[in-house]
């Protein structure tokens, strides 16, 4: 009865901690409605990563803003859909995808995060590019490419 009790209390923290993104809120740098075989190709956004939310409460590194980023509206084809952060600083990349599933990068390309999907999914993705100290707020590029 106690291991029952203390995994619902764990269960409840990490899940408190992973809504601390707000997946709920407009975007701070817009959206996109993208069908497979979009143009132009990459699809690129600019803005400025970091923000105050600490990801360490759920296992991630990096700062990122509690809104997301940028709201990605994808139907998918057969091609992979790749999202990546170019920035001169060294930035992380979190993503809740169509089903869900949070997805999370660091250092995919030097210091630069990116995520692959071989086989994306139509729907809503929310994107957070974040940075790995706190105290930073560097301009960034998101890019969004079907081309490897």
């Amino acid at each position: 009865m106690r291991k029952g009790f203390l995994f619902a209390i764990v269960f409840v923290l990490v899940a408190v901690g992973l809504f601390a993104q707000d997946w709920s809120s407009p975007p701070t740098y817009g959206e996109a409605d993208l069908e497979w075989g979009f143009t132009p190709d990459p699809y690129v956004v600019e803005l400025d990563a970091g923000g105050p939310v600490d990801l360490s409460g759920i296992g991630y590194v990096g700062y990122v803003n509690e809104a997301p980023d940028f709201d990605l509206y994808y139907d998918a084809g057969d091609f992979p859909l790749t999202i990546r952060v170019e920035s001169k600083a060294d930035t992380v990349l979190l993503i809740s995808d169509p089903d869900g599933n949070w997805l999370f990068n660091d250092d995919e390309q030097g210091l630069n995060p990116g995520i692959t999907l071989r086989k994306a999914k139509s729907g809503l993705y929310d994107i957070w590019v974040g940075t790995v100290y706190s105290d930073e707020f560097p301009p960034a590029r998101l890019i969004i490419t079907e081309m490897d």
